[in-house]
């Protein structure tokens, strides 16, 4: 059994709090009023050729008025914007931490479902890191009912002054409404944390079975589950993310997420595996585990490219106006990131874990899975910023103590859920399989 070191709980606890702090400081930092924006902007020389326009036309009446209204509309805007940056901030690292449990849970039922047997020496790994999903889901449900509450505006089409100035979010309210919207998420919520349950309980009762009746209920209900799956990952998505720039859509989207997901996920069982090993535990597992890991994350991370390509790509050849303004959003305002993480997410990775050797080795395994989850962060953090906070990004103290927050809860409910059962899942018919798995 997995002993949850007081030093780590302590770690953990650490992050809650000093996150809290950056979370808080970022909600109390916000502008309080519109005039507080525009006193912002004239120290910033935002609005300097504004303010001194006004100065030389101050016998054009008619000109100074509309000086000031376009200052004031752009004040309006640019505050609106800043009350985003804390909430966005929140859910980006609401949704990260979250989507590694997710996708996970999804890994986890390809396993079973495809009767694998390399990886069974990890199902305790990976079933502590589903172990954060309940946690998680239920988190972004109430981040979603204050959206709803208009606590915040990073759904445009939650708000019904801008729903009846906009004929296509009005064209599209059948589905972009909220009693649907929250409706559609409590459904994915249930079902997938249902699965995760049944699916914890099955594999905790085959380890003292003497049949296998356990093992093939939980055979039939991961293929059932990655079903379900497939179709609320979309759905999700477009909810979740897509619905942000409720004027854009692309049919790759559900997919790009995924890989963004899966790749992610795997890479964080690559990394508790090696911290568990490094500390005496999962002696059963060898280096040919770390290496299919690996594999994994290299073979995931071509894929999220390929993906990344094909969605950047066709957009951009067809040059459809309603599609193309998100990316010339990104390269405008958002070039360095965006591209960026085609280095960390694809470069990086191509060139450290291309060799065989190098899949074998912890250290480079874990200097690129931190490497991948950083610019995984940016990729969902590029989703996000554009539609919620326009110009006005960057990563600073909400950003960090968000993550700094939801990382130190993942900890805590990860490596707590790790001392609930035994670390080898046993009964499984191809366990033996597994301990002297060799590549």
């Amino acid at each position: 059994m997995y002993t949850f070191s007081s030093k780590l709980k302590t770690f953990s606890f650490a992050l809650m709090i000093v996150g809290l702090l950056g979370v808080a400081y970022g909600f109390l930092s916000t502008p309080s009023s519109v005039e507080d924006v525009k006193v912002m902007l004239q120290e910033s020389g935002a609005h300097g050729e504004v303010a001194q326009s006004n100065e030389h036309s101050a016998s054009d009446k008619a000109q100074a008025e509309e000086n000031t209204h376009s200052t004031d509309e752009h004040a309006t805007h640019v505050f609106h914007l800043l009350k985003n940056k804390p909430w966005s901030a929140l859910y980006v690292a609401l949704f990260f931490f979250f989507m590694l449990a997710f996708a996970t849970l999804a890994f986890y039922a390809i396993q079973h479902a495809s009767q694998a047997g390399w990886p069974i020496v990890l199902f305790r790994v990976m079933e502590a890191i589903t172990g954060y999903l309940p946690v998680g889901a239920v988190l972004l449900f109430v981040f979603f009912v204050l959206s709803s509450l208009h606590m915040n505006h990073l759904f445009i089409w939650m708000d019904p002054e801008v729903v009846a100035n906009d004929e296509l979010i009005q064209a599209k309210s059948g589905y972009l409404n909220v009693p649907f919207f929250l409706i559609r998420a409590a459904i994915y919520i249930i079902g997938w944390v249902a699965y995760r349950q049944y699916s914890r309980k099955l594999s905790i009762a085959q380890d003292n079975a003497s049949d296998l009746t356990n093992y093939t209920k939980l055979f039939k209900s991961s293929a059932a589950f990655l079903v379900f799956f497939l179709v609320t990952e979309s759905m999700m998505s477009w909810d979740w993310i897509m619905s942000l720039d409720p004027h854009w859509f692309s049919t790759l989207f559900g997919w790009y997420v995924f890989s963004s997901m899966i790749v992610s996920a795997i890479t964080t069982i690559a990394l508790i595996t090696i911290y568990l090993k490094g500390k005496g535990y999962l002696e059963f597992v060898n280096n040919s585990h770390l290496h299919d890991l690996a594999k994994y994350m290299f073979g995931f991370s071509i894929f999220w490219t390929y993906l990344w390509f094909s969605q950047f790509m066709l957009i951009w050849y067809a040059d459809i106006p309603e599609e193309v303004t998100y990316f010339v959003t990104r390269f405008g305002e958002y070039n360095l990131p965006f591209l960026g993480m085609v280095a960390l997410n694809f470069v990086f990775p191509l060139l450290v874990l291309m060799n065989s050797d190098y899949k074998r080795v912890p250290w480079f395994i874990v200097t690129t899975g931190i490497i991948i989850l950083i610019g995984h962060y940016i990729d969902i953090f590029v989703m996000v910023m554009p539609a919620t906070v326009g110009d006005q990004w960057f990563i600073g103290i909400p950003e960090i103590g968000s993550v700094l927050f939801v990382l130190g809860l993942f900890i805590y409910v990860v490596f707590t859920t790790l001392t609930k059962a035994p670390l080898l899942a046993k009964g499984n018919p191809f366990a033996k399989e597994s301990e002297q798995y060799h590549y």
